[in-house]
């Protein structure tokens, strides 16, 4: 039986990628949000709905009669962001999450997948595991604003499943690359933003920070083939899992393999006045492996390749 899926955030980076994903399979029937940016063309069997999920006529209409919701819809941006105004990550994302979530409840959804992030865990040098966050423990204080809405966010998907039918996937997800990722040098994330730097700079390429802290990238494909498999093997009412590598890389190495891959020929000089988040964490995903079967295909090394592939097919 066909089911009815809704992707929230459709013209973002994630939400494309999960575009073309399920659009592509006869075992669904894809909705997709937009708002501020316009419907992509060339998904002619996609039904496009405006709204604006912080309304909730706009979500109760977007809800109505779908089957699976993947939420990827949110307000994200970069260290300058993070840094500067760590208020943007906070509101909009508490309002919208919190109305999907209700009206999911209410409307009897199946299913709902909901994208939280990483940065409640604690610095670590060891790979960190779901049970890893202790609540008692402050957040880096960077992080504080965002990464306590995503706690709350996670517990109401956890409180949701408990007094209805509709399941919850919670997903603290690493830092995402690849395809359709924001490669605006104000708004993007290090990988995004390496890239762009990469392929547009003369003779040198300046790393924003000393390039020590790591990070934990997943190439986006990969993110996709964990959604699609929660969609169709998830059991319980509601499952937390940490998605990404499963290695720590530092950004400094990042930055040596993308200069490498791109083939240019570039001085790496480090400006320590830009803003930085000096944390290092990276993933245990045991949990995904053993209840889903899933675990990450693609290296760092193969997603840069493909990256720089498809970003000098589609912005170059």
């Amino acid at each position: 039986m066909t089911k009815k899926v809704l992707i929230c955030g459709a013209t973002g980076f994630i939400g494309r990628n999960l575009l073309e994903r399920f659009s592509s399979s006869p075992d669904y029937q894809v909705l997709a949000v937009y708002n501020k940016k316009k419907p992509i063309l060339g998904f002619d069997n996609v039904e496009w709905i405006k709204a604006d999920l912080r309304n909730p006529e706009d979500v109760t209409r977007a809800l109505s009669g779908v089957d699976i919701i993947l939420q990827f819809a949110a307000t994200t941006s970069g260290a300058k962001d993070i840094t500067n105004k760590p208020y943007i990550h906070v509101t909009d994302n508490a309002v919208m999450n919190s109305y999907i979530f209700r009206e999911a409840f209410e409307q009897g959804v199946e299913h709902v997948i909901f994208p939280s992030c990483t940065v409640m865990y604690q610095p670590s040098e060891t790979a960190l595991r779901e049970g890893d966050f202790d609540g008692d423990e402050e957040i880096f204080s960077r992080y504080f604003g965002v990464g306590n809405t995503k706690v709350y966010l996670e517990k109401m998907c956890n409180f949701f499943s408990r007094i209805s039918d509709t399941k919850f996937t919670a997903l603290r997800h690493s830092n995402i690359y690849g395809p359709y990722d924001k490669y605006d040098l104000e708004k993007s994330h290090v990988f995004g933003a390496t890239v762009t730097k990469a392929m547009w700079s003369d003779k040198k390429l300046t790393v924003w920070g000393t390039g020590e802290e790591k990070r934990d990238f997943l190439h986006v494909r990969d993110l996709v083939d964990f959604v699609q498999l929660a969609v169709e093997k998830q059991q319980s009412g509601y499952e937390l899992f940490n998605v990404g590598c499963g290695k720590a890389v530092s950004v400094r190495d990042l930055v040596k393999t993308i200069i490498e891959l791109s083939g240019r020929n570039l001085e790496i000089e480090h400006d320590t006045t830009k803003p930085t988040i000096k944390t290092s964490l990276f993933l245990d995903c045991s949990k995904a492996e053993k209840r889903l079967g899933w675990k990450p295909k693609i290296s760092l090394r193969d997603g840069i390749t493909d990256t720089i592939a498809w970003y000098r097919k589609n912005i170059l």
